[in-house]
């Protein structure tokens, strides 16, 4: 009997916290301190994959040597899961709870939606 395949989030989830252990990074179990260090680490870290993602698109409009190159901005998309993953494991967040907190908001976005989102209301996602 074939086993049922892994899910995806799980597994990448799995296949993060693996990779950070080879680099030497154990996100389990940090002090307020260290934690802090690592979300500075990890959204410093996303904040370069954002440029090497806008690099991917033709931005500069007064210059035509740039065309869109999909593949790298593909590849870059996939870099900053990586540093996200690892973010949402030193927050503590597993991949249950990322999907349960993404149902939460995604319910929140459309009700924003629904009311012509005109007011400002950041007590609408507390209870994620």
């Amino acid at each position: 009997m074939n086993e049922p395949a892994p899910d995806k989030l799980h597994e990448i989830f799995r296949m993060q916290e693996a990779l950070n252990r080879r680099i030497g990074v154990e996100t389990a179990g940090l002090s307020d301190e260290e934690k802090a260090k690592w979300v500075l680490n990890y959204t410093r870290a996303m904040q370069q994959e954002m440029a090497e993602l806008i690099d991917s698109v033709p931005w500069k409009w007064w210059a035509k040597y740039q065309k869109f190159d999909e593949q790298n901005a593909r590849v870059e998309v996939v870099d900053l899961f990586h540093f996200l993953v690892s973010l949402a494991q030193v927050l503590g967040m597993s991949a249950d709870d990322v999907y349960q907190a993404y149902l939460k908001k995604n319910a929140v976005n459309h009700a924003r939606q629904e009311t012509g989102y005109a007011v400002k209301d950041a007590d609408d996602s507390r209870h994620i």
